[in-house]
């Protein structure tokens, strides 16, 4: 299975050079490195070029959505690495992820990423979404250990690093552009666990993450982004009907999401977002393919593993109080 390994950035070239280089010494290495740059102002498209990789200059800043769509277009393999510039893959990371995609029913394969500051926590494994409407990354922040050993089924792929079959962006669509950036893979693995498209997290597959590399961990255009896109999720998903039946979950995951935001300084960036979120609602499409029911199946199997691995690990302050006030996915 050949593969192409797409890279969207926007600056820090140093990071772009050690990732290509790890890219390189795969054991077994991709086909081509295809750099997709959002108009970097520090040498990063001259440095990609300089190092073998094929550059798309986007010309300007115009977001993560659009630049992988314009990877995934410009690639021409059967398979896609999607992977940020702020992570370093282990020498066998795209070949356990092939690994993965073997079996035909399978078209996503996503790995363990460990915090590169700290070898033995995660960053994230695979996506989990609650009916309130707040994504997590599996494992985010607990201890490596055996909660996270094992291969298992995986709904939703992140795509800080993660492998594809080209084919499921046919079937599926490209990631939603209207979204920019945050929250775009969890759209995209909604309507993957809607339409059929199952994953598989492969535990072996490890690389480190340093998370937020380029603007920061709790920028105000980050959280601004992420309420935005909350917001838009949710109307984009949730049939009427079953966003007036969950309104309870969905107003204590916003809020909570909002008080988070406001510990670490961010509130007015919260607000914004949200009110922005509110006022696309109108020209929001929804997706396609599915329907209440599929969807609600979906989204409560996704919270109940949220619950599973909060109890297997110990709870989050934020997701011990989503649990404590909406009881879980039981009615």
């Amino acid at each position: 299975m050949r593969v192409t390994a797409i890279v969207p950035v926007w600056n820090r070239v140093e990071l772009l050079e050690k990732l290509i280089g790890k890219l390189r010494a795969q054991t077994r290495p991709p086909a081509e490195v295809l750099v997709v740059d959002n108009g970097s102002t520090d040498g990063s498209a001259e440095a990609a070029e300089r190092l073998g990789a094929r550059v798309v200059r986007m010309g300007r800043n115009a977001g993560f959505a659009p630049a992988v769509n314009r990877g995934i277009r410009e690639a021409r393999t059967e398979a896609l690495a999607v992977i940020n510039n702020d992570v370093e893959p282990t020498s066998d990371w795209l070949g356990r992820l092939v690994e993965g995609l073997e079996d035909p029913g399978v078209w996503f394969a996503c790995g363990k990423i460990l915090d590169s500051g700290d070898h033995t926590r995660i960053d994230g494994t695979y996506d989990l979404y609650c009916r309130g409407g707040a994504a997590w990354r599996a494992g985010h922040g607990r201890p490596d250990g055996a909660a996270f050993a094992s291969r298992r089924h995986a709904a939703m792929a992140s795509f800080t690093a993660s492998l594809f079959r080209a084919e499921l962006f046919r079937r599926i669509g490209p990631l939603d552009e209207g979204l920019v950036s945050y929250l775009e893979d969890v759209d995209f693995g909604l309507r993957c666990a809607q339409g059929g498209c199952p994953g598989v997290y492969v535990p072996h597959a490890v690389a480190f993450h340093v998370g937020s590399a380029t603007l920061g961990r709790w920028n105000g255009e980050i959280v601004r982004a992420i309420a935005r896109n909350q917001i838009v999720l949710i109307a984009k998903h949730y049939p009427p009907p079953l966003a007036t039946r969950l309104a309870w979950p969905i107003l204590v995951a916003q809020t909570l999401w909002g008080l988070v935001a406001l510990r670490h300084g961010r509130g007015i960036a919260w607000t914004r977002g949200v009110l922005e979120g509110l006022r696309r609602l109108k020209h929001i499409r929804r997706s396609e393919p599915g329907n209440a029911a599929v969807f609600y199946s979906v989204v409560t199997r996704s919270e109940a593993e949220i619950l599973r691995i909060q109890r297997e690990t110990g709870f989050d302050l934020y997701w011990r109080l989503y649990f404590f006030l909406t009881g879980g996915a039981s009615d």
